[in-house]
């Protein structure tokens, strides 16, 4: 039987719309993708020294508000070079305009298409804020994966502020890629299909597990 993973703590008017995923409430007008063709751009991957990794990813912004699940999905098996069409994993996913439900729906596909059964699983974060332990896993658990050439896929929701601090709000619930980390993981990259003009910025991996708590990422 299918575990949700829903915010347990209170959501803002605006996001009590949208539990699953989906963009909502005046967060919609600031952060939906355009109408236009989504912006595709490439990040090569490297590896750094001082415990650091950039997959590449070839990025696409989500083409409506409720499409976060499929996007960041569609971004994270973009670093292992695959291509998949949006609709059709929306389909598996059982997306609706309220979202994607749970990270429980985006594992299955992601293992799909990365050809293993084993290849991801779903992690919990249950509590309201994270605490030491939860962090520490999921610091490795990005590491681990990033190392092992696959991104994260995280569902998060409330705002967060990353290294350049700028806030990112997302009430009624989202989806991102982590796609890199720096200083041992301290420090993690997202791509984020919500606004190609902030496609890609850095977060604390403190901020993120509180970001991600009462909800759950899919992690190799």
């Amino acid at each position: 039987m299918r575990t949700d993973l829903i915010r347990k703590t209170a959501l803002t008017a605006a996001g009590l719309a949208f539990t699953g995923g989906a963009i909502a409430g005046p967060v919609t007008t600031a952060f939906a993708a355009p109408t236009t063709k989504p912006t595709s751009q490439t990040q090569t991957d490297r590896k750094g020294g001082h415990g650091e990794r950039e997959l590449g990813v070839r990025y696409e912004a989500q083409p409506n508000f409720y499409y976060c699940g499929p996007a960041a999905t569609r971004n994270a098996l973009s670093v292992q070079g695959k291509n998949i069409n949006v609709d059709d994993m929306a389909k598996e996913m059982g997306t609706t305009e309220a979202g994607t439900n749970s990270i429980n729906d985006i594992t299955p596909v992601l293992n799909k298409e990365t050809g293993k059964n084993d290849a991801y699983h779903s992690v919990e974060i249950s509590t309201p804020d994270a605490d030491a332990k939860q962090t520490d896993q999921l610091r490795a658990d990005i590491v681990r994966t990033v190392d092992n050439g696959r991104a994260v896929v995280a569902n998060i929701a409330g705002t967060s502020t990353d290294t350049d601090g700028v806030s990112h709000s997302y009430e009624g619930g989202h989806y991102i890629s982590v796609v890199g980390y720096h200083d041992n993981g301290n420090t993690v990259t997202i791509a984020d299909s919500a606004n190609p003009n902030t496609a890609a910025y850095q977060i604390t991996v403190e901020h993120l597990a509180d970001w991600i708590a009462t909800r759950g990422y899919a992690t190799s």
